[in-house]
């Protein structure tokens, strides 16, 4: 079991360390975009705190709004944020987001990053393999850690944060349920943000129950134009980066 825990633990830091170089194009990407100013940045599956860190070492922050639904990561994620600079200029959530009020059962993988609100593909060939590189040391495990009913809300609910006429970016990583989320913005409150950085699956290991179609008609429909993308390294996963044609400087 320890040496196991160790293993996933070891198999994670060698991915975060792949996606360095991408996180540096990202990062010089709106760098380009947003100049001498501080940011606000809504980050929705904050998960540890990764992207809270990466930007507030590269921009000057004026506001970040946090959001993480899996509890036991979201107090391991104010615990670790709870010294840092900007403390006094975070707000955390400990809430899932999506398109309407209601409960859903939160699926918590051991491998905490790819926790998700959406049904897994248990028979796809993606599924199969990351639960077998992240098995060596532990006969019959399993992918999924547990399950945990989880109060779901849209993010126009939170008035105080569209209070801000002026929101610099929309960060959406939450495992294929990233339109779910878009769809829970009142088009009043998306006309607010100027650029959303958002991930998509292509994998087959989730449900998402849409195709990258859909996003980019929800764009479209939006006034948002994608202006980046890039692949993350040994997975059939790209993020994207969307800026709102009215906002654009």
């Amino acid at each position: 079991m320890i040496l196991n825990n160790l293993y996933i633990k070891f198999f994670l830091l060698l991915i975060t360390i792949l996606d360095y170089s991408n996180k540096l194009k990202i990062i010089k990407f709106f760098k380009k975009k947003i100049k001498n100013k501080k940011i606000i940045l809504i980050d929705i599956g904050a998960h540890k705190g990764e992207t809270i860190n990466l930007f507030s070492q590269n921009f000057k922050i004026k506001k970040i709004f946090a959001f993480e639904a899996n509890t036991e990561i979201f107090n391991l994620l104010k615990k670790k944020l709870s010294n840092n600079k900007i403390i006094d200029k975070l707000n955390f959530y400990n809430v899932g987001l999506g398109e309407e009020n209601r409960k859903e059962y939160l699926q918590i993988l051991k491998d905490t990053s790819s926790t998700t609100f959406n049904k897994l593909n248990t028979s796809s060939q993606y599924y199969r393999r990351k639960e077998k590189y992240l098995s060596l040391f532990k006969k019959n495990f399993k992918l999924v850690d547990k399950k945990i009913l989880t109060q779901i809300k849209p993010l126009s609910e939170f008035a105080e944060i569209f209070e801000y006429q002026d929101i610099d970016i929309l960060k959406i990583d939450t495992e294929g349920f990233e339109l779910n989320i878009l769809k829970g913005i009142k088009k009043s409150d998306l006309k607010k943000i100027k650029l959303i950085y958002v991930e998509h699956h292509y994998d087959l290991m989730i449900k998402k129950n849409y195709k990258f179609q859909d996003l980019k008609r929800f764009f479209d429909d939006n006034n948002f134009e994608l202006k980046f993308k890039i692949k993350m390294k040994f997975r059939k996963v790209f993020e994207y980066i969307y800026e709102n044609k009215k906002k654009i400087s």
